[in-house]
């Protein structure tokens, strides 16, 4: 089964159950005349799509006459009496066992009766049929399907606590790292065999001329001496055999290795995507009560903000999440204290009074990205400057000297003791909190970034693995020395010409192409960073090979004499005397050798402290036009059914695609309005609470500031009066999800852009 399909059943799992719950909650809890028909009619709708996207065509059909009969009961054309009641209960169990699996295909509904009796409308007070569960044809006289199984995918459910999926999971990665070390006795193994093999060709060899000139001697000798002769190639003969069985023996035991080692390869793959499935965890889990304490404590501090939650239906490692939950809970709490102004100060300043606060977690290369932005005062780099200079962070500025960059100032916000704050409160101002932010990002092997964003306010980027114990890492040798090197922040593989290196100041530089744009950026032997600041570059046959690392806009060409392969390893915390700065971790290498794991971002920040001069002069920098411009095309996708928006969230990423997620219109309306983030296109469905896709359309086109991007809308709302009306009110195209074909979305998705 392919991942999507997976993340879609898991998806479709939980929004049935809802769906179904809240229906029967409705239906339990209420007299008939107070029943939210709105709502269980929506809910039925949806139940409709989410089953077409997991391709349940029985689930499909009774959700479809569900949502038939609730039109019904709203157009006033039949009552919801007992029995109707009943039927609709019985459909809702006939669900759950689909789902379930509990059912044969010859108990499933029969689309073509359902097709007949939708046909043709029922009386007043007589609801159309719906299919019933097993147990309801027995009582009613029909035979049921016998089933003398357990229901298939029923599924049980066993409470395990965190530490213990922790634990389950770190023992998984060391012993897939120790299976991984054992490649290499397959690899000696494999040379032994060849070995033998060579060595029995020599032998027959030997033996043939052995056994001929034996034969002559022993025809020429006395008595004696050819007895003795005979029994010295009996002795031959025999090692000969013993030899023969011990290389059958080696033989056969490569043979079985290699299948043993095939076995357990499979096997342990298949563990480590259980493992790795069972200790995901959805973002939302850990951060989805974030908004309304974050609203809590702005209120509190006599600030109104609104304060937003993106991409928090993404999956990774639980250990991960817990151990960003109080960094990045300090982080909204900072954009609370130092961020955003006091209502009075934001009007004079031409900002509305409420301000925004905003928490996305998205996927970028393998990596899961955390952004916490405000639209507040932003980051006071003079303060900074200041701060920076009284604690000796920073020389006092020559006279001659050309003022620090951005990226020079910055990173010393996390520096431990660094504050900016003219006062403590409760919420922030000893300048603990940003280096604990950092600390902790970087024990998960990951990195953080400051930046401030425009017309005004402040971002913090954090960049962490999805799992906390294994990292792609390109392993490079310097001075005979290996080195890993987080495999997402290597930008290129270098291999430039000796003659072509330029100097600024005494310091190697190369021309390197970076965004269309010539770039200079310093070239440093990776060991001059690490412990020899005299090292030299290696050159070789007139080359240097080189790795290209970025941090923010900042760049930096690392030497080193080798490149080797990249791997997936196991990386254990390190304790490198002197080189705590730049090292993140260490792993285990062949023959239990040691390589260290370089923070790419802290080489750069290392260099940018050390190198100030060159630093300020903007070397190793490029542009922030740039930058924006690697920024993929964004779609916001508008669906209250959580299987309908993993399906469409998939399709679209793995075309490059940046998704942004709403559950209904108003929720879209507000992502829009916002212009936190850049929408180029937006895909709707039309049935939805709150806001439909119809009155989010004429939203969109009635208002200036959005009314040029464009709409799909994509809706099994397939009624020629439906499709005019949102073609009328300027929906750019209009899709039915009875006929969807990924192929005709992303052609209208390119044409539109």
């Amino acid at each position: 089964m392919t991942d999507i399909r997976q993340q879609l059943q898991a998806a479709f799992e939980v929004e049935h159950r809802e769906h179904l719950q809240a229906i029967r909650h409705a239906l339990d809890s209420a007299d008939p005349g107070t029943i939210d028909l709105a709502d269980v009619f929506r809910r039925a709708h949806s139940l409709k799509g989410a089953a077409r996207a997991v391709d349940l065509p029985a689930v499909e059909e009774i959700a479809h006459r569900l949502e038939a009969l609730f039109a019904r009961v709203m157009d006033g054309q039949l009552h919801l009496d007992q029995t109707t009641l009943a039927d609709v209960r019985s459909s809702l169990d006939a669900i759950e066992d689909i789902v379930a699996g509990a059912r044969s295909p010859d108990d499933r509904p029969d689309p073509r009766a359902a097709d007949q009796e939708l046909a043709s409308p029922a009386p007043h007070d007589t609801p159309p049929a719906v299919p019933a569960p097993p147990h309801a044809a027995a009582e009613r006289g029909r035979p049921a399907a016998a089933d003398n199984t357990a229901p298939v995918g029923t599924g049980t459910y066993l409470r395990v606590a965190a530490e213990q999926m922790e634990e389950l999971s770190t023992s998984m990665h060391q012993l897939l790292a120790a299976l991984q070390a054992g490649e290499r006795l397959d690899q000696t193994l494999r040379e032994i065999e060849n070995d033998a093999r060579g060595l029995r060709r020599s032998w027959e060899a030997l033996q043939a001329r052995i056994m001929s000139s034996g034969s002559v001697e022993l025809r020429r000798s006395s008595p004696e001496a050819a007895q003795a002769g005979s029994s010295s190639m009996s002795r031959l003969r025999d090692f000969d055999e013993d030899l023969k069985i011990l290389f059958r023996r080696l033989s056969t035991l490569a043979r079985d290795r290699k299948q043993s080692s095939w076995a357990i390869d499979q096997a342990t793959r298949k563990l480590r995507g259980t493992v790795d499935r069972v200790s995901l965890a959805a973002a939302e889990t850990v951060f989805g009560g974030f908004g309304p304490m974050v609203r809590e404590i702005a209120r509190k501090e006599g600030r109104d903000v609104d304060v937003r939650t993106l991409g928090l239906d993404l999956q990774a490692d639980r250990q991960v999440l817990q151990a960003l939950k109080d960094p990045i809970m300090h982080l909204l709490r900072n954009a609370v204290s130092h961020g955003i102004e006091p209502a009075a100060e934001r009007t004079a300043k031409g900002k509305s009074e409420r301000g925004e606060i905003v928490l996305e977690m998205v996927s970028r290369g393998g990596r899961l990205v955390i952004s916490v932005r405000d639209d507040g005062r932003g980051p006071d780099l003079a303060r900074i400057q200041r701060v920076a200079i009284e604690r000796g962070l920073l020389a006092p500025k020559a006279d001659d000297a050309m003022p620090p960059l951005m990226d020079q100032l910055l990173p010393l916000v996390f520096t431990p003791g660094f504050s900016t704050a003219t006062e403590v409160d409760r919420l922030s101002g000893r300048g603990m909190g940003l280096s604990v932010v950092a600390e902790a990002v970087r024990k998960l092997h990951g990195s953080v970034l400051m930046r401030p964003r425009y017309p005004w306010g402040s971002e913090i980027l954090l960049n962490v693995p999805f799992t906390a114990a294994r990292q792609s890492l390109l392993l490079v040798e310097a001075e005979n020395r290996m080195y890993g090197l987080p495999s997402h922040a290597v930008t290129r593989l270098l291999r430039l010409l000796a003659s072509s290196l330029e100097s600024v100041e005494g310091r190697p530089t190369a021309r390197i192409e970076i965004g269309g744009k010539d770039v200079v950026v310093p070239v440093i032997a990776i060991t001059a960073l690490t412990g020899s600041p005299d090292a030299q570059i290696s050159i070789e046959a007139g080359h240097v090979k080189a790795v290209l690392i970025r941090h923010g806009s900042r760049h930096c060409a690392l030497a080193v004499n080798a490149f080797h392969d990249v791997r997936s390893l196991l990386v254990s915390d390190a304790q490198a005397v002197g080189l705590a700065d730049v090292v993140s971790g260490t792993v285990l290498l062949e023959e239990e050798m040691p390589a260290l794991v370089l923070s790419p971002d802290r080489l750069i920040e290392h260099w940018v402290r050390n190198e100030s001069r060159l630093a300020a002069g903007g070397l190793g920098l490029s542009s922030a036009a740039q930058e924006q411009a690697r920024i993929a095309t964004t779609i916001l996708v508008v669906d209250d059914s959580i299987t309908t928006r993993t399906l469409e969230k998939s399709i679209l990423e793995a075309q490059g695609y940046r998704v942004l997620l709403s559950v209904d219109g108003i929720d879209a309306l507000n992502i829009l309005r916002s212009g936190e983030a850049v929408v180029d296109l937006v895909i709707a469905d039309v049935e939805m609470p709150r806001m439909d896709g119809f009155g989010l359309l004429q939203a969109i086109k009635t208002d200036p500031r959005i009314a040029p991007t464009p709409v799909i809308l994509m809706t099994s709302r397939a009624d020629p009066q439906d499709v005019r009306r949102g073609l009328d009110l300027g929906a750019n195209a209009y899709i039915t999800k009875q006929k969807f074909d990924q192929r005709e979305l992303l052609a209208t998705i390119g044409q539109l852009l």
